[in-house]
């Protein structure tokens, strides 16, 4: 168990003599933890740990502990390999040298009374990488840094946090700072009870919750029983004799320890404080306090400012009078994790949006009849026809619903509010006039429902100037960059299209380019 160094100051020199005797051959542990938080997380339970919040809390210290002392086989990684350094020179201090290093992704601990276990080392600099490390099975798995990550590059390594050695317990440790970068958010969504502060049901310090993954989709449980599904409701009294083993969802717990500077005794003896204290905001209030609700640092090229989107979900309120529905968005899931997505706008207010997962919605005639129960008003319905989109387009003009197939890559005729420049084409267009309505100084800003995941859309393209004009990053590029496909923020652009409405649904003739978001 670790012991307070303070307490030893309390102890007579005859006291001290004693105690040195009593220890006197025996051998000092490769590693223990600080009293505190990094007790808390190396003691915890939870399959998942998230470990941090600010700077200076012994984040690394407590992975190269974990996997010094209490794993078999342990993985630990960074986004980019030359990041690896500080760790290896932290476990080279503890070992008393790279006795058993291969030098290069290997650390065996057979020379260190640990017989049988070792530590690798991976990094995964772009999106894909992660598959290079697949089917390796490691009982700790570490992403130091964790914001640094992509969400799916973490989630899909998880899948290898497993072992064979009986009594042998998994356990993922993530350890990071507030983001900085909109990229980074997940980690606030992925541990929401602790880190969220609109979570309508928060989480302490170290508390275990449960999460079963239904559909590709984290679902908070009560606990660490097994459960199968009955339509969408979980059913506890099972017997798995009638169940495949992939029916049967098993949850895993997770839990965050937040740590800081004035948790780690010998940092605070460094003067490292003061240089936290000199750092100018928000990083001051990030790296300090680990105050995950300061200012994140966008990039200079990203579409729509983090602070705008932001604003404008604190703007939203739910209403039980919502006003006429002035247009619908529809983004098609192109197959695998992506959903199909439908957004609702009232004016300047967009209703929660219809998350449906891949099967929920297995053809066009599904999800055209989805589309036609949400619709009102005779709202018209703006669909991206590109792939998949096209067979619900069709379905809904042949039922003489007022539809617009949206191909982005038509040309645009548009320029900006400002007048000053033209588009590459109608996705730029698009994108680019929500920057427009979400504006602070817009006349009448927008309000948007507070989903983390489309708050993440929403900021995470970029766009650059051409001798053409504003040229948006294309969706091949955006889902390869951030690993995922940015379809809850698609289809807000979309439903924000002002399209007048036809006084009685029939077949519908119109240029897709041809439109004034501003009109109506």
């Amino acid at each position: 168990m670790p012991v307070d160094p303070a307490l030893l100051t309390r102890l007579t020199p005859d006291e001290l003599a004693e105690l040195d005797a009593l220890l006197a051959g025996v051998a000092p542990p490769l590693w223990q933890p600080l009293p505190g938080p990094q007790t808390v997380a190396y003691t915890s339970a939870a399959d998942v740990i998230g470990y941090g919040g600010a700077a200076g809390g012994g984040k690394t210290d407590l992975a190269c502990g974990l996997a010094l002392t209490r794993h078999t086989v342990s993985a630990i990684f960074r986004r980019e390999a030359t990041q690896l350094n500080g760790v290896i020179e932290r476990l080279s201090e503890l070992l008393g040298g790279r006795d058993g290093f291969n030098g290069r992704s290997i650390w065996r601990l057979d020379g260190h009374g640990r017989a049988g276990c070792r530590i690798e080392f991976g990094s995964t600099p772009h999106a894909g990488d992660e598959t290079r490390h697949q089917g390796r099975p490691k009982d700790l798995l570490v992403f130091d840094e964790a914001t640094n990550f992509l969400e799916t590059q973490a989630r899909f390594l998880m899948g290898w946090n497993r072992t064979t050695v009986p009594g042998q317990k998994c356990t993922t440790l993530l350890t990071f700072n507030p983001p900085t970068t909109a990229e980074g958010q997940w980690v606030i969504q992925y541990f929401a009870p602790w880190l969220d502060r609109a979570h309508p049901n928060p989480a302490a310090a170290g508390e275990l919750r449960w999460f079963g993954s239904v559909a590709g989709k984290d679902v908070a449980v009560p606990d660490a029983r097994p459960f199968v599904l009955d339509g969408d409701t979980p059913v506890y009294e099972f017997d798995p004799k009638d169940f495949s083993a992939t029916a049967i969802i098993t949850p895993r717990s997770r839990t965050f320890v937040p740590s800081r500077i004035t948790d780690n005794p010998y940092l605070m003896q460094s003067g490292y404080m003061s240089t936290l204290q000199s750092l100018p905001e928000p990083l001051r209030s990030q790296m300090l306090n680990g105050d995950f609700s300061a200012g994140m640092e966008d990039d200079p090229w990203q579409i729509i400012p983090t602070a705008w989107v932001q604003a404008a979900q604190d703007r939203w309120q739910p209403r039980d009078a919502k006003g006429p529905m002035d247009g619908m968005g529809v983004d098609v899931a192109r197959g695998g994790r992506d959903e199909s997505i439908i957004a609702r706008r009232h004016g300047v207010w967009f209703d929660q949006l219809v998350c449906l997962p891949g099967p929920a919605s297995p053809d066009g005639p599904t999800l055209a009849g989805q589309v036609i129960t949400l619709r009102r008003d005779r709202a018209p319905v703006h669909i991206d026809i590109v792939g998949w989109g096209s067979s619900p387009y069709d379905f809904l003009r042949g039922n003489g619903v007022q539809t617009l197939g949206i191909n982005g890559a038509a040309k645009s005729n548009g320029i900006t509010r400002d007048g000053r420049l033209r588009f590459v084409n109608l996705r730029a267009e698009l994108w680019w006039r929500l920057r427009e309505a979400l504006d602070p100084t817009a006349p009448q800003p927008l309000a948007l429902p507070p989903d983390p995941q489309l708050r993440a859309d929403l900021c995470a393209p970029k766009w650059h100037l051409t001798p053409s004009g504003i040229q948006v990053e294309k969706k091949e590029d955006l889902k390869g960059r951030i690993g995922r496909s940015p379809d809850r923020g698609d289809a807000v652009v979309l439903a924000l299209i002002a399209t007048a409405k036809e006084a009685i649904d029939g077949p519908v003739q119109m240029a897709v380019s041809e439109f004034d978001p501003y009109a109506g």
